[in-house]
Parts: structure tokens; C-alpha cells; sequence
């Protein structure tokens, strides 16, 4: 069942044109990931689908209902969170307090969210995103003495804890060590299937192992989508993207 949508998403900065006509399909469970070099709207595609910047043209569609220009706040109400390239975290606080922060604002959000025993609600909810990310054992720590590898984690709890049906996931693995990388990727692959992933990524090993689908960008257009096989078969996307030429 398609619950995510983009059809024909252009995206104009004065006369610099950063999306021109992009359109995708999600089904329900798919893992999508997103690729292409720098300046290729990946970021721009992203912010449009959270609701962060409106398209110039195009719509964007939730479950076939039309969310085009949707606040992120309604956007989060409907089920779609994100993670950023850079943490949002409060570095003062634990962990614990963080994902607290973000269980109660998303049963704020929720429809009907005010009427539950909230204390109960948030509790379990904080308990499930940390089990979730692997950090049970750090909640009481203070954010700033984790490791960059375990602050990244955190970011994807606090992303969990709105109960997300969508997940988008900008650059999760960004400035890791391989280690890092790898604990990451086992991470999201355990993620449970009823949460839809839409994932921005630079490491092709990442792209490879995660995806179902990947979608290529490249100067604001789709260059092509399929399988990771076929995607790694393509002699286009390897001259363009990965910087050198196919062998015919």
C-alpha cells in the first residue's frame, strides 16, 4: 500500500532551480534510500517532504490524502518524523531526559494523545525508543559525555519516539568511524517493518546493505531508481555519482 508520495516536485531559489519535476512512490515497509553528489536536492527533497520548506510545484501525498505545504507539526501528527546531518540534542541533559522531551511533545501532537494516562504512555515510550537505538543502559548519562557514535544513536531515538510510520533519516551514519557505521546499519535493519524508511545516505555500503529501492539524483532530476543491484549496474549512475566510468 503506497503511503508516501511525491509527484512532480519542483523547487526554485530565485533562478537557481534545486528540484525540477521529481516524483516517488513509497509502499508501506519499503526501505527507499535517496543517493546523489552534492547540490543534487536530496536535502531540499527531504525538507519538502517534512513540511520544512514548501514546493514551488508538484504535490506531496500521505496515504493518498494531500499534505502539500503541511507544517512539520502536522506532518509529525500524521506519522512522519526525521533525523538531521547535525544533532538536535540537548547536550546539558541525559539521555533519559531527552527522549522524555520528545514522548511528550509527540503525545501533544497526537490526535487524542491528551485523554491517555500520559505518565504511563510517555514511560513506556521512553523505554521502547531506547531499547530500540541499544542505549537502555546509558538513559541516566549526560548527552555531552557520550561518544559521537552513541549521540547519533540518541537522535534516532528521539526520532522513534513520536511512533513514526514514516522515517526520514538525513545522513544517520555522517562523520562515523567504520564501527560506528556498521552498529548504525545493524540498527536501522532491525528496525520493525511497519515503520517506512526514507534515508539520505553517502556511504554506498550503507545504501547497498539497507535499501529495497534507491533513488539516484542528480542536478535536481530522478537519474534512475531500481533494485541496489541494478543501481550498481548502471554505468549513468556510476560515471555520474560515483565519479568515474562504467565498463561496457
Amino acid at each position: 500500500m503506497e503511503v508516501l508520495k511525491v509527484d512532480r516536485v519542483s523547487k526554485s531559489f530565485g533562478e537557481f532551480q534545486a528540484l525540477r519535476a521529481v516524483s516517488l512512490t513509497i509502499e508501506a515497509g519499503e526501505r527507499r534510500a535517496v543517493i546523489g553528489p552534492n547540490g543534487a536536492g536530496k536535502s531540499t527533497l527531504f525538507n519538502i517532504i517534512a513540511g520544512q520548506r514548501a514546493p514551488s510545484a508538484g504535490r506531496i501525498y500521505l496515504d493518498g490524502v494531500d499534505a502539500t505545504g503541511a507544517r512539520p507539526d502536522r506532518m509529525f501528527a500524521a506519522g512522519l518524523t526525521r533525523t538531521f546531518q547535525r544533532n538536535q540534542l540537548f547536550q546539558g541533559l541525559t539521555v533519559w531526559d531527552n527522549v522524555n522531551l520528545a514522548c511528550a511533545a509527540g503525545e501533544r501532537a497526537r490526535p487524542g494523545g491528551r485523554g491517555r494516562p500520559w505518565r504511563q504512555s510517555i514511560e513506556a515510550a521512553i523505554a521502547n525508543a531506547l531499547r530500540q537505538v541499544h542505549l537502555t543502559a546509558h538513559a541516566a548519562r549526560v548527552v555531552k559525555d557520550l561518544a559521537y557514535g552513541e549521540q547519533r544513536q540518541l537522535e534516532l531515538a528521539l526520532a522513534l519516539a513520536g511512533r513514526p510510520r514514516i522515517l526520514l533519516l538525513d545522513e544517520p551514519t555522517a562523520g562515523m568511524s567504520p564501527t560506528e557505521t556498521e552498529a548504525m546499519l545493524a540498527l536501522m535493519k532491525g528496525l520493525p517493518r511497519e515503520i517506512t524508511l526514507l534515508i539520505v545516505e553517502h556511504d554506498m555500503d550503507v545504501v547497498f546493505n539497507l535499501a529495497d529501492t534507491v533513488t539516484v539524483l542528480h542536478l535536481g532530476e530522478v537519474l534512475a531508481e531500481g533494485a541496489p543491484s541494478e543501481i550498481q549496474a548502471n554505468e549513468r549512475v556510476v560515471e555520474v555519482y560515483m565519479g568515474r566510468r562504467g565498463t561496457s
